[in-house]
């Protein structure tokens, strides 16, 4: 099975990836870790500013990869935010039947009242070598982007609106069930 996490910056995706690798023994993939090698090997000549572009450029890589996970029987967690809103046009019926898809994002008013406590936990899985650029504005407008582009293509999205350890908990709760895990 392959599973897909992705969603607005600071929204958890490398934690959820992280709980579900302990959980199910699946390995996962970073794609800010792609991103980094690409870019510091100067493989690439996109920067971290680039995020339409690094989709672009990311996602039929990371497109491959999952087709010869699932080819090869292979379990496999890939998290990051450069997966595109119509992901599932690159996929035929074959493939799709062992790929599970998750967004996380958090509405304006979680934002609003969990600002502080969402920069502090920025760092809980990797380390930040830098301040965050991130600010309330910018990230209502990205969980926006997300929620509005994944839903409109009748994409499960994880709303978080309230206590984000219960709704995460019970997401993981619930896939279990679905899967069959």
């Amino acid at each position: 099975m392959i599973i897909l996490i992705t969603g607005a910056s600071h929204t958890g995706k490398t934690l959820l990836a992280q709980r579900m690798l302990e959980k199910y023994n699946y390995p996962y993939i970073s794609i800010d870790h792609l991103k980094m090698g690409l870019i510091r090997s100067n493989n690439t000549v996109l920067t971290t500013e680039d995020d339409y572009s690094l989709t672009e450029y990311l996602w039929p890589i990371i497109r491959e990869i999952i087709k010869t996970a699932i080819e090869n029987k292979q379990n496999l967690i890939i998290e990051g935010c450069y997966i595109p809103f119509n992901w599932r046009n690159d996929f035929d019926e074959n493939y799709l039947k062992f790929i599970k898809f998750i967004c996380l994002a958090m509405t304006e008013k979680y934002i609003e009242s969990h600002f502080a406590e969402i920069i502090n936990y920025e760092s809980v899985i990797e380390s930040r070598l830098f301040i965050s650029d991130c600010n309330i504005d910018t990230l209502k407008e990205d969980n926006k982007r997300y929620i509005d582009g994944f839903r409109i293509l009748g994409e499960k999205v994880l709303i978080i609106d309230s206590d984000y350890e219960k709704i995460l908990n019970g997401f993981l709760k619930n896939f279990l069930k679905e899967s069959g895990a």
